[in-house]
């Protein structure tokens, strides 16, 4: 069920036979996998396939020690990430992904610390996709809800209007309601252009809001596809998803 290359919209973040680990035998091995401009892509599996491991490859904070990655076509292997960054990579981490003891307005300005004008507009700009933040940006952090907070954390990775987003179990810890409105926000930011690529726990939820979706185990690609086809593959589901909510 590989995507065709050659279709679809701009292929913003790819990769050619990843593999990486942390000093032993791989973590992660031969994996593929392409991102596109406006759609979510969802990486998927059971505890331990490897998912995190294969964003910190992405990101540069793990070295790669096989294969490639690219950003637009262009190779970015191995490349720091503050260089990443300057590429058009933005990356929202699980945990430590906010300044607390800053307001929200000071933590958006540190998401535009590469960004020498225009820095205000921004942070308008990405108010009107995050309303409730609009009306906080003199609070700190730290007074934030769970849900705010992973907004916030968003809304910092797009002040340097990055091509591609990784997004690290943005709803872990939410409500089912706050995760909703989690999926709302990053439908949004997908309807901007920019590619979204999601690591979570909650597959079911996950590849509903998907277009793509990718399943490792064990530290491979195991099955890619629609993700709304492997949402309602009974098979696939028992033998890789699990029943999840």
């Amino acid at each position: 069920m590989s995507e065709p290359a050659e279709v679809g919209p701009e292929i913003v973040l790819s990769t050619e036979g990843l593999t990486a680990g942390y000093g032993g035998p791989p973590i992660i091995e031969d994996i593929s996998l392409t991102v596109r401009a406006g759609k979510i892509t969802a990486i998927v599996g059971p505890n331990g396939a490897g998912k995190s491991t294969l964003l910190k490859a992405l990101t540069g904070l793990l070295r790669v020690s096989r294969g490639d990655t690219y950003i637009r076509g262009e190779k970015s292997t191995n490349i720091p990430p503050e260089k990443l960054v300057k590429r058009g990579l933005g990356y929202v981490p699980q945990v430590s992904n906010i300044f607390p003891d800053l307001t929200v307005r000071e933590n958006m300005e540190m998401g535009a610390y590469t960004r020498r004008r225009g820095v205000d507009a921004r942070i308008d700009e990405i108010c009107e996709l995050f309303p409730d933040l609009g009306r906080s940006l003199r609070r700190r952090a730290a007074m934030l809800s769970g849900g705010q907070r992973s907004m916030l954390a968003m809304a910092r990775a797009l002040m340097l209007k990055p091509v591609v987003m990784l997004l690290d179990e943005p709803s872990a810890g939410l409500s089912p309601l706050l995760q909703g409105a989690l999926w709302e926000q990053i439908e949004k930011i997908a309807s901007t252009g920019v590619g979204i690529c999601v690591v979570e726990q909650n597959t079911r939820r996950t590849l509903r809001h998907a277009h793509w979706g990718y399943i490792l185990v064990l530290g491979r690609n195991r099955l890619d596809g629609p993700a709304q086809e492997l949402l309602h593959d009974d098979s696939v589901v028992d033998l890789y998803v699990g029943r999840m909510s």
